[in-house]
C-alpha cells in the first residue's frame, strides 16, 4: 500500500495526521484498523457464500473474471486447446514484428546524420585537382519553368 513512499514521506504524514488530529489520534488509527478488519471479515464472509453456493472453493483473487473462468469453466486441456491455434499466429506476428523492427533499426543508422561524416569544403568525390580544390553547391530546380 506505500510501497512508494519512503520513510521520510511516511513520517511526514503521520506529523501532519498528528498536527490535523491532535490527541485523538490513537482513537482515528484504531476506528481505521477497526473498519478495515470488518471489511475483510465481510469479503471473506461473502466469499464463503458464494463457495457454498456454487459447491466450489473461491478466494478473492478467484473473482476476476478471467481466473474465475479459467479455474471453474475450462479444464486445462480446454484451455490448452483454445490456446494452440492463437499460439501460433502469436509467433507468426511476433516473428514478422521482430523482421521490421530490425529493418527499421538498420535504417534508422543508416540515416542517422550524427554518424555522417560532415563535408567542410572537401571534393565531393574525394578528387583534387592539382591544387584547386573542387566545391560544388547544392543544385536547384526551378519548379515553374516547363
Amino acid at each position: 500500500m506505500f510501497e512508494n513512499l519512503n520513510w521520510w514521506e511516511i513520517g511526514g504524514l503521520l506529523l501532519v495526521a498528528l498536527l490535523i488530529f491532535g490527541d485523538r489520534l490513537p482513537a482515528v488509527i484504531s476506528d481505521g484498523l477497526r473498519m478495515v478488519r470488518n471489511l475483510r471479515n465481510m469479503a471473506n464472509n461473502a466469499t464463503t457464500d458464494l463457495s457454498r453456493e456454487l459447491g466450489t472453493d473461491i478466494r478473492i483473487e478467484d473473482l476476476h473474471p478471467k481466473a474465475f473462468i479459467r479455474k471453474h469453466l475450462i479444464s486445462e486441456e480446454d484451455e490448452e486447446a483454445l490456446r494452440k491455434p492463437l499460439q501460433g499466429l502469436y509467433d507468426n506476428v511476433r516473428s514478422d514484428l521482430t523482421g521490421v523492427h530490425d529493418e527499421l533499426k538498420d535504417v534508422a543508422s543508416a540515416a542517422d546524420l550524427r554518424s555522417a561524416p560532415r563535408s567542410g569544403g572537401a571534393p565531393v568525390g574525394g578528387a583534387h585537382d592539382g591544387g584547386s580544390a573542387i566545391t560544388t553547391r547544392p543544385q536547384t530546380f526551378d519548379h515553374d519553368a516547363t
